[in-house]
C-alpha cells in the first residue's frame, strides 16, 4: 500500500516552536589538552626520545557506536609543552626504556583561595552563606 501523505522526520521542529541556536565558543586548545590531563580515566603520557622529541599521549577506547578508537592518539606538543612551562602539567616518574624514558603526565592542582585573601564583596557572600548555613 503506497503511503498517501509525506512523513515528517523525527528530527524537525514542530510548527509554531521557536527554535534558537546556541553559538557555542570553540574550546581553546589548552582546554582541550587539559580536559584530557585532568580526566582519571584517560591516562596521558609523554615519550621522550633520545634525540629530545617529546610525543604526548593518551589510549583512545573504542567506541562502539562509531567504531572508531581502540588506538593511541598524539596531542598538539606545542601545547602541552607550554602548559609544562606554564607550569599547569606535571610530569610523574620516568620509566626508562633503553632509548626512550616515559612520564605520567597530571594536572597541577591548585589550592583554593583563603577567605582572607578574597575580594570583599565576595568574601561577605561567602561568610553570610555560612551564616544561614549554620
Amino acid at each position: 500500500m503506497p503511503l498517501t501523505a509525506a512523513a515528517r522526520p523525527l528530527t524537525s521542529v514542530p510548527r509554531g516552536a521557536r527554535h534558537r541556536s546556541r553559538l557555542v565558543e570553540p574550546a581553546s586548545p589548552e582546554a582541550d589538552v587539559l580536559r584530557f590531563v585532568a580526566d582519571a580515566r584517560t591516562p596521558v603520557f609523554v615519550t621522550v626520545r633520545q634525540d629530545g622529541r617529546r610525543r604526548y599521549s593518551y589510549w583512545r577506547p573504542l567506541d562502539s557506536v562509531t567504531g572508531r578508537g581502540g588506538c593511541y592518539a598524539a596531542l598538539p606538543t606545542a601545547v602541552c609543552d607550554a602548559l609544562h612551562a606554564a607550569g599547569r602539567i606535571t610530569l610523574g616518574e620516568p620509566i626508562a626504556d633503553p632509548d626512550r624514558t616515559t612520564y605520567r603526565v597530571g594536572v597541577v592542582r591548585t589550592p583554593p583561595t583563603p577567605v582572607a585573601e578574597l575580594p570583599r564583596q565576595v568574601r561577605g557572600r561567602r561568610e553570610q552563606a555560612m551564616f544561614r548555613a549554620a
